[in-house]
């Protein structure tokens, strides 16, 4: 559904956020959101419908930290196919009575580990482990698989690879939160490369999360120089996070996001969403920013920093063609 949307050459609007949503609904820090698939399934159907009112063309499933390895932390790693498929099943619920196509896509997180030899995971094992996660997505209904907020090359081939054998069509975003790269150190043009030579490709790349909405649109700039026709995925965090007593506070507000929102329209982006502290009121917002906005020229710098503020995590000079070749040794 997600390619054959994307074909017909309408920007889609992907949700906003889910765990700072869910917390606002009463979430409590160290608890796993996943679990709220068996606790509170009304709550997490009204997160969804949120969104498909404010008008999602995309939801992500309460998923994120819905493999083994994360769900270890709670003592849940063996129903992790099980609460992958509830949670598939609750956002399939809400999209099917929307009146209009919306794409359920199943949210696969990180693993938490470092892979060898920096860490103890494997890349076959981390394979296995999406592979049981995604087969619980796509059995609760999931259109694609929705893999984000990765930092390294080995953790995404592992995904991808894992799509493969389940048999359904996968998207990544990886998180540029560390002076234009990954933490791993992957640069935009060096994660293009990488998914041009992936079989079979994905349906879309891009980035989430990471340190802004300035940032996350030079990145998204970075990727629109080597994309070589394959849509992008736009997703940005309300503005900056910042306490207010006891509790995070983004700093974007819904006209900051419906800025953002066209300057990655113009950055080159195909989908366009929010990520942490992204409302509901955020999303209507972009909603109506997207539909009325027609793709222009290419924005500089000066222009992303004049409407969306300085960047907060700005990248050093030269440093493409050194990330290119480390993405590249890493695949060898």
């Amino acid at each position: 559904m997600l390619a054959s949307l994307l074909a017909s050459g309408k920007v889609l609007l992907a949700d906003g956020a889910t765990g700072t949503n869910l917390f606002a609904m009463g979430l409590t820090s160290g608890d796993a959101p996943e679990m709220w698939n068996f606790d509170y399934p009304e709550r997490v159907k009204a997160l969804h419908q949120g969104f498909v009112d404010a008008g999602a063309d995309i939801i992500l499933t309460n998923s994120f930290g819905g493999n083994a390895r994360r769900l270890m932390l709670h003592g849940m790693q063996d129903k992790a196919r099980e609460i992958n498929r509830l949670a598939a099943q609750l956002a399939r619920s809400v999209a099917d009575k929307a009146g209009r196509q919306v794409v359920v896509a199943g949210s696969v997180g990180p693993t938490g580990d470092l892979f060898a030899p920096l860490g103890p995971l494997t890349e076959d094992e981390a394979v296995e482990v999406f592979v049981d996660q995604m087969e619980g997505l796509k059995e609760g209904g999931a259109d694609v698989a929705w893999i984000e907020t990765m930092s390294s090359i080995e953790e995404i081939r592992a995904a991808a690879r894992a799509a493969a054998r389940v048999g359904i069509p996968y998207t990544f975003t990886a998180s540029f939160d560390t002076a234009g790269r990954t933490m791993m150190g992957i640069t935009p043009e060096a994660l293009v490369k990488f998914a041009s030579e992936l079989q079979p490709p994905p349906v879309a790349i891009g980035a989430n999360c990471g340190v802004g909405a300035s940032d996350l649109v030079m990145s998204i700039l970075g990727m629109n120089a080597a994309a070589a026709g394959i849509p992008i995925i736009a997703k940005a965090n309300a503005g900056i996070p910042h306490f207010v007593g006891e509790h995070i506070h983004y700093s974007g507000t819904p006209e900051l996001m419906a800025n953002y929102a066209c300057l990655a329209i113009d950055s080159g982006a195909n989908i366009v969403g929010g990520c942490c502290g992204t409302e509901f009121q955020h999303l209507a917002a972009m909603r109506q920013a997207v539909s009325a906005h027609e793709r222009a020229a290419l924005p500089d710098e000066a222009k992303v920093v004049d409407e969306l503020g300085p960047l907060q995590a700005p990248p050093s000079k030269n440093q493409g063609d050194e990330a290119a070749r480390r993405a590249s040794r890493r695949r060898h």
